[in-house]
């Protein structure tokens, strides 16, 4: 007989999910405030009674047999104040309770009878009662409501369920045992390994064999995608995971990692269901995202159409990118960014950018912790993650949203403006304290205290005002006549709104009133899901920002925030060409001491690359004195060794300074320029030029760490050379300079981790452009004098040397041998 497993949750969301995009009661809290709440509601237990019951059941149907699993907040034994065993489903939200439709939300219903079927099975009770516990996380406010239900009303109920459900569950247990199977078959899709492939395929495979934490170095042509994907996949058909999720930093690795699926399906006969996520602004069909259902027809009625629309999206696609997404959200009149991430759920491999894992604000929230144990992580691109890291992490709260909200509130949502007026004053004492100081304004190592306070207080406030001018613009009429009476009052508060900015001699404008108070519920929510953070990790700052006084929560050192997020999974495989030095990163990205790591040599011979080292100063303060120098010897390069070059440079300032004496100097070779500017068609454009087999000279100019810094595959003649100016150092400054201080202040060298390490990644990334596969050749210039020095020399890879030092005047040389020119790629990985 065959067995399907289920979370109840699961179940009875997808059975009972209803209704528009942006309409659920509530909000989605933080993990840590739900657990908050959870743990407090079960500390009032008695001694007798259990907490996270775990319960399993079975449920036969012909030759199926059904089994659901969860987890029970609460089991309460009968006593004084008690008839009977009562099942207690915890909910915690953010919303005012008052909102609360009916006696509960039927799903949180569902939820609590499905646990309270399986306890009268496994217990043989004849009674049991129901209860539903909502909690508000900002004042802690609680109601309770209490059912008895039948056993057959719970037998009929369960049936009820699973017939609705049995459609959806028998097609993903059709395609489990197909994609099984083809992954127990799977074999590599090459004929043989590359040099370190095969190790690093093995430390991938004992990684999601033994449940750990991997960081790997592994160089430029390893081929890393294939690398990672194929062992996770093997540890997939052993049922060691459900899914796993490659995780990049930019479009181009997303469609390597498409790629390397598609190549494993053609050759493996792969049968993998994979979803890539599109960026909401990219896949949205309106011309501006609003998802308010009143504006959008793909947001109205959503969840009514879902079933239909997933079900005929995951029956008919397999490899679904974003013009499948398109396709079937036309089909069905849904939003395509929330189809994608339904299907995402549903997904053995979801391809995607960092936050959907790692942003508290936009994270895969649905995988629940049953779910994330068996999900693996595979992080491409890893050393982009610490940076990404500070800013997920990072909160900011605008001084102007509460003003005028404080405002534009005061009648209609008096307890709404009173906690925005708090905020807003917050902000008048700081401002106060840093004209007192005369010093501008300063950093502070701590939040202030008040305003955590502040914010539970308004974010409920906020939700109910929020809910009624969505009711209000939908035109719902409410039975009790409490909308109308609100409108009155929202009418009201309005004029008194304007009158209070007349006053002060500014307008409330009722337009920017509703955009700003949006803005302020979602900066409040984040930011106190990051006061929920704050240690010593971070520090407080006030500043201006497009004349907009902003307080900032700035997390300085992400790790242990990522560790936290990590550690939810069965693994996490965090690669790059650019971990070095791998201990830095392994530190910076939450790993620990007894985590897994592998570096691997280059699989290239030295004999492909000539590395030329000029050591002219490009300081800051010479780049004037030795910009004639710089550009010379560019100039030199496209004329001793012809063919397509890629230039880097710091900054747009400084390649812009280099680019006019190079042009005065009218060399052999087409020029293309990088700007600020650039669109993603631009970028496309640009690289295309160097794609095109034209043999056609070429020079770009272009910066480290931008577009073309990285994730940008120029095999054979297309690319024959590149010259990194610079050692790639962030721009000295107080952001830079606050993680210098932070990482001295805790015992390392804050100037090496703060800006020699961040830069010299870009280096190595910019210089791994050139060298693609075994049978590329190419010159590599580095142009600056402390590439001989320490630290910065210890860092160059060992694949580089020897480098041949050029004196002043010493011309380069030519090519020694037939120059490179067009030759036959390795398949793509």
């Amino acid at each position: 007989m065959a067995e399907r497993t289920w979370s109840v949750r699961a179940l009875v969301e997808y059975v009972y999910r209803s209704g528009s995009l942006g309409s659920d009661f509530g909000g989605a809290d933080s993990l840590q405030e739900g657990s908050r709440i959870h743990r407090l509601v079960q500390s009032r237990y008695g001694e007798e009674d259990r907490r996270e019951v775990a319960l399993r059941a079975e449920i036969k149907s012909g030759e199926e047999c059904y089994v659901l699993e969860g987890r029970c907040d609460g089991l309460l034994q009968p006593g004084p104040d008690r008839e009977r065993v009562t099942v207690d489903e915890i909910k915690s939200t953010s919303a005012d309770l008052a909102l609360l439709p009916g006696d509960g939300i039927p799903v949180h219903w569902a939820q609590a009878y499905c646990y309270a079927w399986m306890l009268t099975r496994a217990e043989a009770l004849e009674r049991i009662d129901v209860q539903l516990t909502y909690v508000q996380t900002g004042n802690g406010e609680e109601r309770r409501f209490l059912r008895t239900p039948s056993l057959e009303e719970l037998e009929r109920f369960v049936d009820g369920l699973v017939l609705v459900y049995a459609p959806y569950a028998r097609l993903q247990d059709n395609h489990l045992k197909e994609r099984d199977e083809s992954l127990r078959k799977l074999a590599f899709p090459f004929a043989g390994y590359r040099k370190g492939q095969r190790e690093l395929a093995a430390a991938v495979y004992a990684a999601q064999r033994d449940g750990r934490r991997l960081f790997a170095r592994a160089p430029t042509g390893t081929g890393k995608t294939v690398s990672t994907l194929f062992p996770t996949l093997k540890a997939m058909g052993e049922g060691r995971l459900r899914r796993l999720v490659y995780l990049t930093a930019r479009t181009t690795t997303q469609e390597a990692a498409e790629a390397a699926i598609r190549l494993l399906e053609e050759r493996g006969d792969l049968r993998l269901r994979s979803v890539t996520l599109t960026a909401k602004e990219k896949i949205c069909f309106r011309e501006t995202v609003d998802c308010r259902p009143e504006s959008c027809p793909y947001a109205d009625g959503f969840y009514d159409r879902l079933n239909d629309g997933l079900f005929d999206l995951l029956s008919a696609e397999r490899r679904i990118g974003r013009e499948t997404v398109e396709a079937y959200a036309r089909k069905h009149r849904l939003c395509p960014f929330e189809l994608s991430l339904e299907a995402a759920y549903a997904a053995d491999a979801v391809i995607g950018d960092y936050h959907y894992i790692f942003d508290p604000r936009v994270s895969l929230k649905r995988l629940w912790e049953e779910e994330r144990r068996r999900t693996a992580l595979l992080v491409d691109e890893a050393h982009n993650l610490a940076d990404r890291g500070r800013e997920m992490f990072s909160a900011e709260l605008s001084k102007r949203a509460c003003l005028t909200v404080s405002r534009g509130m005061k009648r209609a949502r008096p307890e709404l403006a009173a906690a925005a007026g708090q905020a807003n004053r917050v902000f008048i004492r700081l401002r106060k304290e840093a004209a007192d100081g005369g010093k501008g304004f300063p950093i502070y190592a701590a939040a202030p205290s008040e305003l955590a306070d502040i914010l539970r207080e308004l974010i409920p406030a906020a939700e109910a005002e929020l809910a009624l001018r969505a009711d209000r613009r939908r035109g719902a009429e409410r039975a009790d006549g409490l909308a109308d009476g609100q409108a009155d009052r929202q009418a009201d508060g309005q004029a008194d709104g304007q009158a209070d900015g007349q006053a002060d001699g500014q307008e409330v404008d009722q337009a920017e009133l509703g955009e700003r108070l949006l803005d302020l519920y979602f900066q409040a929510k984040h930011f106190l899901r990051i006061l929920e953070e704050y240690d010593d990790r971070y520090v407080t700052r006030l500043r201006e920002v497009d004349g907009e006084l902003v307080l900032r929560l700035d997390c300085l050192d992400p790790s242990l925030s990522l560790r936290r997020v990590t550690g939810g999974f069965r693994s996490t495989v965090c690669f790059s060409a650019t971990l070095v030095p791998l201990g830095f990163y392994r530190e910076l990205l939450g790993g620990e001491e007894d985590d897994y790591r592998i570096s691997l040599a280059s699989p290239f011979s030295r004999e492909q690359l000539d590395v030329f080292l000029l050591p002219c100063s490009t300081r800051y303060r010479d780049r004037t004195r030795t910009l004639g120098e710089v550009a010379r010897r560019l100039d030199e390069l496209l004329r001793a060794r012809p063919g397509r070059y890629l230039f880097f440079f710091p900054s747009y300032e400084y390649l812009n300074g280099v680019l006019e004496p190079v042009r005065t100097l009218n060399p052999p070779a087409r020029l293309l320029v990088q700007s600020g500017g650039m669109t993603d068609g631009d970028r496309a454009d640009f690289l295309r030029e160097f794609q095109q087999d034209t043999g056609e000279p070429l020079a770009g100019f272009a910066v480290m760490g931008g577009a073309f810094g990285e994730a940008v595959d120029l095999a054979g003649d297309r690319l024959t050379g590149v010259a990194v100016i610079g050692v790639g150092l962030p721009q000295l400054g107080p952001d830079r300079d606050l993680l210098r201080d932070y990482y001295e202040r805790t015992g390392r060298n804050g100037f090496d981790y703060a800006y020699v390490y961040p830069g010299m990644t870009k280096v190595l990334q910019a210089a791994g452009r050139l060298i693609r596969t075994e049978t590329d050749r190419g010159t590599l210039l580095l142009v600056d004098d402390r590439f001989a020095r320490l630290p910065y020399r210890r860092l160059l890879p060992e694949e580089w040397q020897p480098i041949r030092t050029l004196t002043e005047r010493e011309p380069l040389p030519p090519w020694e041998g037939p120059a490179p020119d067009a030759r036959q790629a390795l398949p793509p990985e």
